[in-house]
């Protein structure tokens, strides 16, 4: 690892990266089934895992590779999978699991055309509501978005930290243009990376309650067979693990797992701005597409036009108080995306006097700088 980390430039594809952040973040346990265009970091993993004392699984279907980083967590290893669109679907089941039973493990969804099989090789952002809302009933999930090479390794990492601290699962959405592209980045040396790790017991096992609240609503978590009566249900369960249907248990536990996110707002959600100190007109995007609305906004200002950029890098918890700023401080905004408008959405939900305009591609090709470009002289 020491040699692989180092403060040297390398050149790295997104792919590729997001294996170097996991490895960096302590991840030792990855299970998962090749799929285009993700395939790259289960390649990189049955090779690197091993190297270093890790476990690598190639299991037979996504649904099992879900259920495997769960059960390696739970036994207190930090663990990986990746899949793209179909694989994706598959896995909301387990992943509705691992947010009840509050299991922290990072998901990786390398997006491509679909529905369906779709369109293995090309880029796309269809799955931005199905990472929200996928799986069934009312849960709270991390959702982030990646858009360059280094995007993808300081993300990676931040995505097993917020996992970790907050006892959730934390989806990362790459796409076929990131996660292909190559370019050259700095990775840091180990002992500069922040790694979180979760918090333990720190009573003796006969007096650890599994799910108790606290002040951050986040429960100490044991590692199975470590001697510590953990139960673990799929069901809505009491504080000791075991199935409630009492009103007010149901009530406390969902309301505590919403909780704990709500508290961590001021690290979960990021995003960057570029240009935005006196921008009259704004493009939010995420992702691949905000690599092309940077490149418009500067064509813009080098012709006159007062254009910012707001990149989101936490999809959801939606970003509300950074777009709202936006919204307040330029007269029309652009989201720019390539689904049938699925971000857009969750702006228009906050607006309050800008306009606000989407421009999209479903046809598996890239939002180029120059749509962008055009579309902010339309504004």
């Amino acid at each position: 690892m020491e040699n692989e980390l180092t403060h040297e430039k390398r050149v790295l594809q997104g792919n590729e990266a997001i294996v170097e952040g996991a490895l960096a973040a302590g991840c030792r346990f990855y299970a998962g089934y090749p799929i285009t265009p993700a395939s790259e970091i289960a390649e990189l993993m049955s090779i690197k895992l091993p190297a270093i004392g890790g476990t690598f699984i190639q299991m037979e279907d996504e649904i099992a590779s879900m259920g495997a980083i769960i059960g390696a967590s739970l036994a207190g290893v930090k663990s990986l999978t990746a899949t793209s669109g179909p694989g994706f679907s598959l896995m909301q089941e387990n992943l509705g699991f691992a947010c009840i039973a509050e299991v922290p493990c990072v998901l990786v969804n390398v997006m491509r055309g679909g529905p369906s099989t779709g369109l293995p090789t090309s880029p796309a952002q269809g799955d931005v509501m199905q990472a929200r809302w996928g799986t069934h009933g009312d849960h709270p999930i991390i959702v982030l978005a990646a858009s360059s090479v280094k995007d993808c390794f300081e993300i990676t990492v931040q995505a097993f930290n917020l996992s970790e601290k907050y006892r959730i699962p934390v989806i990362v959405l790459s796409d076929e243009v990131v996660a292909h592209t190559r370019e050259t980045i700095v990775l840091p040396k180990l002992e500069k990376i922040e790694v979180v790790e979760r918090i333990r017991p720190s009573v003796p096992p006969e007096w650890y309650i599994p799910y108790e609240d606290n002040s951050r609503g986040v429960p100490a978590m044991a590692n199975m067979g470590s001697g510590y009566r953990h139960h673990v249900t799929g069901l809505v369960h009491d504080p000791k693990g075991f199935p409630t249907q009492r009103p007010d248990e149901v009530d406390a536990f969902i309301r505590r797992q919403y909780r704990k996110i709500t508290n961590g707002f001021y690290e979960i959600q990021m995003s960057k701005t570029l240009m935005m100190e006196d921008a009259e007109i704004a493009v939010i995007a995420y992702g691949s597409v905000s690599r092309s609305a940077l490149h418009a906004i500067k064509s813009a200002r080098s012709n006159g036009i007062k254009a910012g950029l707001l990149q989101l890098i936490t999809l959801f918890p939606f970003h509300k108080k950074a777009v709202d700023a936006v919204l307040r401080q330029c007269r029309s905004v652009l989201v720019p995306e390539m689904n049938m408008g699925q971000l857009v959405r969750e702006v228009k939900r906050v607006n309050l006097s800008s306009k606000v305009f989407k421009y999209n591609r479903v046809d598996g090709q890239f939002i180029t700088p120059d749509e962008i470009y055009d579309q902010l002289l339309r504004m």
